[in-house]
């Protein structure tokens, strides 16, 4: 990427660096030249700079991402040092800003038309980075400046993208790889989307960009440290490891990627079509519909090249691809080197007998030979015209071409223009060509022209160890066809530069996106038809779309630039269909033959570029020395302090009604704040405070293994039902018990605004409200929706907050190394009961409105006289119209880190409690039906 590798050049205090590399050209040449041992030695204890924060922010918008990375630099030598900023960005993304801080100098990144030069062509063949991985890969933005000893450097970089659907989730990656460990690491990804968020799994590190089938959940689970907040429309995702986390990972500070993957809720109707300020974008992704048949003929490189580990991989993905074909899906095989060998002379149904007779011609083809890729793909595309015009066929179909290849054309056509122009005529628009590149010498160029110019995609496949999965996740995206020849028409009167409207396939798992302007800002509704065919059926959607106009000012986190005094916060709206347009402008250019049209072209990529401050192939980006008037994060779009408006706003912008604000996300709860005595831990021992009494109560409950006790019981009212299952233990030896019991289950019904399903355990957190979470108890993470927020403290506790006035905190009771008599179990603490009712019973819940008081005391209650040695202090409770005789006691509670004096009520409370203990007993872990209150409620 020329213009990013070019960025040093334009900065002055590069100078000194250039001057240094230019000697060591004209040395180099020099026959003997060795740099001494001791300068060597020296070179090594050299104190590298130093890395004192990477930071990255993305917004997600609509699935429209804006990304900031923030890199701070320390020269801790006492002579300058060249320091080097790096950062892998998708290869779909376009930067939009650069900034560096050095010092108290700030250089301002502009971007600009590029001039046409003659020598341009070898200069990017020469920059070219070589991690340029193709549409799912990345590019390596790299800058470096000369910074003076002891001084500091900042450097900011802006990205922006539209996340792609695949296989039915859209993917936002972020690359940390800061070649050291960092004091202050923080990733912090914000997801806003209109039609609600789904299924949304935060990954844990990879160290590949090519992931792989992606057929199965990843159950590594988020990398520690990670806090996930989430609710209906809103979710923020922090990591945040400390240097020894870091280590843990990666001493050399290559950590990976980090993967967020989520879909949205979408109605099976015309799409999810979005308006702001003029513009609209147009989401179409329908699903439960009847797959079509495929016509599909593989073309497999089996040239000498091939040899080894390639095309052995490539055997193994295609023996798992034939398996998944449909009984309704034709195929055939064609193998190609210097020669051209068809497994059969016209296409054959899916059958297990023919699935077998290919697997075996496939596992016996040997590379030899050279590469004929314009006969392959001749031959190919022959045999589909063949099926089709000499097969009735009754249901519409999809005809498709795999190709795959891992070099360069050597034998026969190799002319890449001729190539182009014979594949072009042959599938004339009605075959779909997908080519997949494997390995570093392919003519990638090639291929991506062969793809977008019949209507297909193209993907590069690294020769590791899981380029079999590679092509198979590839495969796996255009494995089931939908729908074909897809059209979306707008009113043209109210409709302009809308992005592309045909498309040939919809597969499942994707997502056709379409963006344009309206003509009119104040009209009032958008009419949508969308037509395409599906096996029989020639489907046609119609609709008119309610447009409410509205100008409404956007604050996005990391803006794409600077924004000067009355300039307007950018519309994520806009922001889509200026990438979109520019997107389809290079395809189309890529895929021009005609000079006149290039040149066009080029103009309009080039000037749209430039209007949105895209860096762009005919853009380049000029460092510009700038005035410093504020402080380089507020500058900069990166405060470290929330702003005025945010996501909120572009949210209520979009939907047009008024959403209540995401919960921020907050340290997740430490077990030494104190929160209420009222609980049920260990044995379990009940305490119950009566704080305007200014008495403590405790009691114990001796139940059996398998029981479920109903600790709070308030469904009718405040709609909030806790019970706790007990599980068993032998009891330690010479005690005067036989065994004993524990929490090891709490469960929490929440009926109100909406029902909702708490399990707590000792090793995981399941919250079941619509969408089914899994949290680990050992990692810490938040999570909440419409007024439920569960907060999980990693091995520590699990705090349940509901609707703000109703709060419980669970602590997590582990064991290294348990004794025969231990077991992990739970404790279960009463922090808020501001919004239960007066009603509200259960083995605690009936004392939360309660008050008491002690009689036969010379004493203060609260302050009973210590008993000397054989001597008990003795009371009598009165609660709730019951005389209770107790005894003074001390008993430990959270974990055991504070002690309480409490009274006693013996004998199981048989005294204290309304009923007996089998009035506790719950039917199963949710039963919230109860015999005490105004009445008993319906349970489940």
């Amino acid at each position: 990427m020329l213009p990013l590798l070019g960025l040093c050049f334009a900065l002055p205090l590069c100078a000194g660096l250039l001057e240094e590399a230019r000697s060591w050209e004209d040395t180099s040449d020099q026959v003997g030249l060795r740099i001494p041992r001791q300068v060597r030695l020296l070179q090594r204890l050299k104190t590298k700079p130093l890395m004192t924060e990477f930071s990255v922010k993305s917004t997600i918008i609509s699935r429209y991402a804006f990304t900031t990375v923030a890199c701070r630099m320390l020269n801790r030598g006492s002579e300058d040092q060249e320091v080097t900023f790096q950062m892998q960005i998708p290869a779909a993304a376009f930067i939009t800003n650069f900034t560096v801080l050095i010092g108290d100098k700030v250089y301002q990144g502009e971007i600009t038309e590029k001039e046409e030069r003659s020598g341009d062509k070898a200069k990017e063949k020469r920059n070219k980075t070589i991690e340029d991985y193709g549409e799912k890969g990345t590019e390596t933005f790299r800058a470096s400046v000369v910074l003076p000893s002891k001084d500091k450097a900042a450097f900011l970089l802006s990205y922006e993208e539209l996340l792609q659907r695949r296989l039915g989730k859209y993917e936002h990656v972020v690359s940390l790889r800061p070649q050291q460990l960092v004091g202050r690491l923080t990733v912090e990804v914000t997801v806003m989307e209109r039609p609600g968020i789904a299924e949304l799994e935060v990954l844990g590190l990879q160290n590949s960009r090519q992931r792989g089938s992606g057929r199965g959940p990843d159950d590594s689970g988020p990398p520690p440290s990670t806090v996930i907040n989430q609710n209906d429309t809103f979710a923020k995702v922090v990591f945040k490891p400390t240097v020894v986390q870091q280590a843990k990972i990666a001493q050399n500070g290559i950590l990976g990627d980090f993967i967020i993957r989520y879909d949205v809720n979408r109605e099976q109707s015309i799409g999810d079509i979005q308006v702001l300020d003029g513009y609209f974008v147009h989401y179409f992704a329908p699903k439960d519909l009847p797959p079509l048949p495929k016509n599909v003929v593989f073309v497999l490189d089996s040239s000498a090249s091939m040899v080894g580990t390639k095309l052995r991989q490539t055997k193994d993905a295609l023996f798992t691809i034939l398996h998944d074909l449909r009984p309704q899906d034709h195929f055939n095989i064609v193998g190609f080197s210097n020669r051209i060998k068809v497994w059969k002379d016209h296409l054959v149904s899916v059958t297990p007998n023919s699935i077998r007779d290919g697997k075996v011609y496939i596992h016996h083809m040997s590379p030899s030979g050279g590469t004929d890729i314009n006969g392959a793909l001749q031959r190919g595309i022959q045999l589909l015209n063949d099926y089709v015009a000499h097969n009735d066929i009754e249901d519409r179909s999809v005809s498709l071409v795999v190709f795959l290849t891992d070099g360069k054309p050597t034998v026969g056509e190799t002319h890449t223009l001729k190539i182009l122009n014979n594949t072009r005529e042959a599938a004339r628009g009605r075959v779909c060509i997908f080519t997949v590149g494997i390995g570093a010498d392919v003519d990638f160029k090639l291929l991506e022209k062969l793809s977008l110019e019949n209507c297909g995609l193209t993907r590069r496949v690294h020769e590791d160890h899981d380029a079999r999965a590679q092509l198979i996740g590839f495969y796996d995206e255009i494995r089931t066809p939908l729908l074909s020849d897809i059209r979306v028409d707008y009113p043209p009167a109210l409709v302009e530069r809308a992005t592309r409207t045909l498309f040939p396939n919809y597969f499942n798992g994707s997502e056709i996106v379409i963006a344009g302007k309206l003509v009119d800002r104040a009209m009032d509704r958008l009419h949508v038809e969308v037509t395409a065919s599906n096996s029989k059926k020639f489907v046609v959607l119609k609709k008119d779309v309610p447009v409410e106009p509205r100008k409404v000012g956007i604050e996005v986190p990391q803006s794409p630039r600077p924004r000067g005094r009355g300039q307007e916060e950018p519309n994520p709206l806009e922001r889509l269909w200026s990438y979109l347009t520019l997107k389809e402008l290079l395809s189309g250019l890529l895929q021009s033959i005609e000079e006149p049209e290039k040149q066009r072209l080029r103009q309009e990529a080039q000037a749209l570029a430039v209007n949105h401050h895209f860096l762009a192939p005919f853009t380049s980006m000029m460092l510009k020395s700038a005035p410093r008037t504020e402080t380089p994060e507020a500058a900069y779009g990166m405060s470290s302090t929330p702003t005025a408006t945010g996501p909120e706003t572009v949210m209520q912008s979009l939907r047009g009604t008024h959403l209540p604000p995401g919960p921020a996300v907050k340290k997740p709860y430490n077990p030494r704040i104190k929160i209420s005595k009222t609980s049920a831990d260990g044995d379990p021992h009940f305490v119950v405070d009566f704080p305007m009494s200014n008495l403590t109560v405790c009691f114990n409950i001796d139940g059996e293994p398998g029981h479920i006790l109903r600790l709070v019981s308030d469904h009718v009212d405040s709609g909030v039902t806790v019970n706790g299952e007990l599980i068993g233990a032998p009891a330690p030896p010479n005690g005067h018990k036989k065994q004993r019991t524990y929490f090891h289950t709490i469960t929490i019904l929440v009926n109100k605004p909406e029902r909702s399903y708490l399990e707590i355990t000792p090793s995981r957190v399941i919250v079941d409200g619509g969408d089914r979470l899994v949290l680990p108890c050992n990692q810490s993470m938040i999570v909440g929706r419409r007024g439920l927020e569960v907060s999980v403290s990693a091995n520590a506790n699990v705090t349940v907050s509901i609707q703000g006035t109703v709060a419980f905190v669970v602590l997590l009771h582990l064991y290294k190394k348990p004794a025969p008599y231990q077991r992990n179990h739970l404790g279960f603490y009463i922090a808020n009961s501001q919004g239960l009712s007066g009603n509200c019973h259960g083995l605690l819940g009936q004392f939360l409105k309660q008050e008491a008081r002690l009689t036969g005391l010379s004493k203060s209650p609260a302050h009973p006289p210590v008993p000397e040695a054989g001597e008990r202090s003795e009371a009598v409770l009165e609660v709730k119209g019951h005389q209770v005789p107790v005894v003074w006691k001390q008993r430990r509670i959270y974990n055991g880190e504070e002690q309480v004096d409490c009274w006693f009520a013996r004998n199981n409370a048989a005294s204290l409690i309304d009923g007996e203990y089998k009035d506790y007993l719950a039917a199963h872990p949710f039963d919230s039906e109860t015999t005490f209150g105004p009445g008993p409620s319906q349970g489940l």
